[in-house]
């Protein structure tokens, strides 16, 4: 119960991610904002949840797992709750900043939370894991358009609202977590990342989650569609992360490996980034939905190879390794509707095929520090494979 009740406040975390997107271009209008002005709520609440990271892990190693989680959750639903009284753009703009702080030291503790709790094992919990951030971003966009249809401030409130159900849920049902015997150091993460097999994956999920997000903040502007419309077409998009994460990706790894998955993914996704760029409104509506796919796999395949590839503790390389990706969300949505207003609306887009590109650049120069992970592979396909008659 423990674990089902932090993966369902995990599955309202993530729908803080997609939840605005539908309304982005309502808020924009209420609020007399441009498209790069609107995506710094995407931006403040990824670059304050980056830095955040890095001391996540100090602080559930002093407090214990459990206090953190609930210390997230109470930032979130008071700055998700102050967002809806926003009466400027600067103002959503900062609370969002303080919701990223929230869901910075929920999302890292949650994770090694439920992998520490769950009873089948790391990559089973992974999967949870990945399948609560599937349902969650698919769910988003279809909460936030169904109250933002009503006015673009409920999503907001409807947030704090389930997030406060979260937080009642983890008191009541989450036992207390042991805390380590040595603290983390504040400088934990850090060192981390001198791994090299942990940089390589994190530095290359920092241009994939760029491209990812370019998707997520910018699409809805070119749309042109109401909030319902942006909404359904996200909610596909969610679905289609949700499903490959969970059930493609894990056995697409036992199959071809999990860094030939990434490969495959970063491949796949130029392909759609470049639709997204050159094809007309039906195209857009197609790439957006399909590329769900690519970043559903990619999703899982890094975060697998995060908590694999180092002898780090799993919390450690957790922050370190959000700590550089979740910088590539921070600056996609400014930097790619910055372009858009200078260029065209194609120009994000291209730029985010280019991210991919140099992504796999790094996973073919690199190869050599993530060769740990076919270990890893093989040892799950053992497990999985037929025992002889």
């Amino acid at each position: 119960m423990s674990v089902w009740a932090t993966a369902f406040a995990a599955v309202v975390a993530f729908m803080g991610i997609g939840l605005v997107d539908p309304i982005l271009p309502a808020i924009a209008t209420n609020l007399r904002a441009t498209p790069s002005q609107v995506s710094l709520l995407f931006t403040s609440y990824f670059l304050i949840t980056a830095v955040a990271m890095l001391v996540t892990g100090w602080v559930s190693s002093r407090i214990g797992g459990k206090r953190t989680l609930m210390i997230g959750l109470v930032l979130v639903v008071l700055f998700a709750a102050l967002a809806g009284t926003s009466d400027t753009v600067g103002q959503l703009v900062g609370f969002r900043a303080g919701w990223g702080l929230g869901n910075a030291l929920f999302v890292a503790t949650a994770l090694a939370v439920i992998v520490g709790a769950a009873s089948g094992g790391a990559e089973s919990a992974i999967i949870l894991y990945e399948a609560a951030l599937g349902i969650g971003i698919s769910l988003g966009p279809l909460v936030g358009a169904l109250l933002g249809d009503m006015n673009w401030r409920f999503p907001f409130f409807g947030t704090a609202v389930l997030m406060a159900v979260g937080f009642l849920l983890i008191a009541t049902l989450l036992k207390p977590t042991p805390k380590p015997a040595v603290p983390t150091p504040l400088s934990a993460p850090i060192r981390a990342l001198g791994h090299g097999g942990l940089s390589t994956t994190a530095f290359t999920a920092l241009f994939y989650n760029y491209a990812f997000f370019t998707v997520l903040a910018w699409t809805p502007f070119v749309l042109h569609m109401d909030a319902h419309g942006i909404g359904l077409v996200f909610f596909g998009w969610g679905v289609m992360v949700a499903l490959s994460s969970v059930f493609a990706a894990p056995a697409l790894q036992r199959r071809i490996g999990t860094v030939r998955v990434m490969h495959l993914a970063l491949a796949l996704l130029i392909v759609f980034q470049l639709g997204l760029a050159t094809l007309g409104h039906d195209g857009i509506i197609i790439c957006t939905i399909l590329s769900g796919v690519p970043i559903g796999l990619n999703n899982t395949a890094f975060t697998e190879a995060a908590m694999e590839v180092s002898d780090n503790p799993r919390p450690v390389a957790s922050a370190g390794y959000n700590f550089v990706r979740w910088l590539g969300g921070a600056l996609a949505p400014y930097f790619g509707s910055k372009l858009a207003e200078r260029f065209s609306d194609s120009t994000p887009y291209y730029i985010g095929a280019l991210c991919c590109a140099i992504a796999i650049v790094v996973l073919v120069v690199r190869r050599r520090h993530l060769e740990s992970l076919e270990r890893v592979d093989t040892d799950h396909a053992f497990q999985d494979a037929p025992l002889p008659a």
